[in-house]
């Protein structure tokens, strides 16, 4: 069981290898096919966002293990312009690509937890965790 990987996100090609990675990772960890897709979907999210405001990035998949529960880790890094406004971006709705996705609150209600660091002009850090039930 590989205890790290990621995949760098330059096309939308890699948005599609960063999903199969997920759900491979997410199956091998025992998550149900809900979860899987719960998974998935956040982490087409997170990578779609590096595509259209970053430009570049990568998405790192982590297995945890805390306290006997295993759990995944997804890592959204960028150096893109990062997010001016980070209320904003959480709020429901509030879309600046016109996309029907979720959006950061979808990934925050998708997984567990979910942490963002930004800085302007230097990039943005993005972590969900989704724990094994």
């Amino acid at each position: 069981m590989s205890n790290q990987s990621s995949v760098e996100i330059l096309t939308e090609w890699d948005i599609v290898a960063a999903r199969q990675l997920g759900r491979n990772v997410a199956k091998e960890l025992g998550f149900g096919t809900v979860d899987q897709a719960r998974i998935t979907t956040a982490i087409s999210e997170l990578a779609r966002n590096i595509y259209l405001y970053a430009g570049q990035g990568r998405i790192e998949i982590q297995q945890l293990m805390e306290n006997g529960i295993k759990g995944i880790l997804i890592i959204a890094a960028d150096q893109g312009p990062g997010i001016p406004d980070i209320r904003k971006v959480m709020e429901d709705g509030f879309s600046t690509s016109g996309g029907l996705g979720a959006g950061l609150p979808g990934v925050k209600r998708l997984m567990d937890e979910f942490k963002i660091e930004t800085i302007p002009g230097e990039g943005t850090d993005i972590r969900a965790t989704k724990w094994l039930r």
